[in-house]
């Protein structure tokens, strides 16, 4: 259609994996792209927390997004440019498990060099990105759209890709009244997540956590473990990622942190002992896409170009959020 060929201004709401790739690709064609990212890092999920000392930094976890797998032919290209850049390394082809015994299927687990959000700094370099800015309000602008922030901010654009988790999207589109098609709204509204509460907590005695770093409980109360020092993170050993499962998350969401982190402490002191300091509790409302949206983005032209991606639509991984972010710039392209 002759409208998406004539776009040349996006803004992105976002600055995870899909939207910091659909961004470039954008520029990359000549479009101007703006980025808006709620949060004061960019990298979404793939996310790194620092503890530091007198001048020194004692600790760093990974806490969202773990490792990155490829199945797909165009995430192996992006993949094999990080791994010459240094940005990715590979970390293992399997994992501990619950029962002691190692799993291992042969294929590669990449992590980020050194930790998680390496990627998200990389893409964001050339990138007109604006940290802590929530938008507060969209309305259709023709021929495109008008967004609003929190701080006052406002941008006039031509096309729109919205990003964050999708209940998150059609809450700020519900509250700016803007309309959706019912059948594209009700596909939408399909979509469903699972939360995650992660606990970071630093060991006191480092020696009783399997290599190479990753365990699988696979289950409830916890699903997954990491050793961030095993794993070439932390270079302070015994600096400890703990993932609840989701029904443990759903159920002590609103429990106080204290009490979260005594239930998860008990129940992996198998493997890190009972003398544990807690560094932080972080709740990740929307850790996995639970129920997927079949195509790898949703598009809407009418009253303007207006584009929903990330992880919940090509699949519930890191390369899932790439491709779709990559999908859904080349539809607006």
């Amino acid at each position: 259609m002759s409208a998406k060929r004539s776009v040349t201004t996006c803004l992105v709401v976002g600055a995870g994996l899909s939207g910091l790739l659909a961004a470039n690709r954008l520029q990359e064609a000549g479009m101007k792209v703006t980025i808006l990212e709620a949060s004061s890092e960019v990298g979404g999920r793939m996310a790194a927390f620092r503890l530091n000392g007198p001048g020194k930094e004692l600790a760093v976890f990974d806490y969202g997004a773990q490792f990155f797998t490829v199945r797909d032919p165009r995430f192996a290209l992006l993949t094999t440019h990080w791994l010459e850049k240094g940005l990715a390394i590979e970390w293992s082809r399997g994992f501990a498990t619950a029962d002691g015994s190692y799993y291992a299927d042969g294929h590669p687990r990449y992590r980020g060099f050194p930790d998680m959000t390496v990627f998200g700094q990389n893409l964001a370099q050339n990138l007109d990105v604006h940290l802590d800015q929530v938008v507060s309000a969209i309305h259709v602008k023709p021929p495109g759209w008008h967004i609003l922030t929190m701080d006052h901010g406002h941008y006039s654009v031509q096309a729109l890709l919205l990003t964050p988790p999708v209940p998150q999207s059609l809450s700020l589109l519900s509250t700016s009244k803007v309309r959706l098609p019912k059948d594209k709204r009700q596909a939408l509204e399909q979509i469903s997540y699972e939360p995650c509460i992660a606990l970071l907590v630093l060991q006191e005695d480092p020696g009783h956590f399997p290599e190479p770093g990753g365990l699988w409980p696979i289950g409830e109360p916890i699903a997954w473990m990491a050793d961030n020092y095993r794993k070439g993170v932390s270079q302070v050993p015994g600096a400890i990622t703990i993932h609840a499962g989701p029904e443990f998350s759903l159920k002590y969401w609103d429990e106080a942190d204290e009490m979260v982190a005594e239930y998860l402490l008990d129940a992996a002191a198998e493997w890190i002992g009972s003398n544990s300091k807690i560094v932080h509790v972080h709740r990740w409302r929307y850790s996995k896409p639970l129920r997927l949206h079949p195509e790898p983005y949703l598009a809407i032209s009418d009253p303007a170009p207006l584009i929903f991606a990330g992880d919940a639509f090509a699949g519930p991984r890191v390369e899932g959020a790439a491709l779709s972010g990559l999908a859904a710039a080349e539809w607006l392209l």
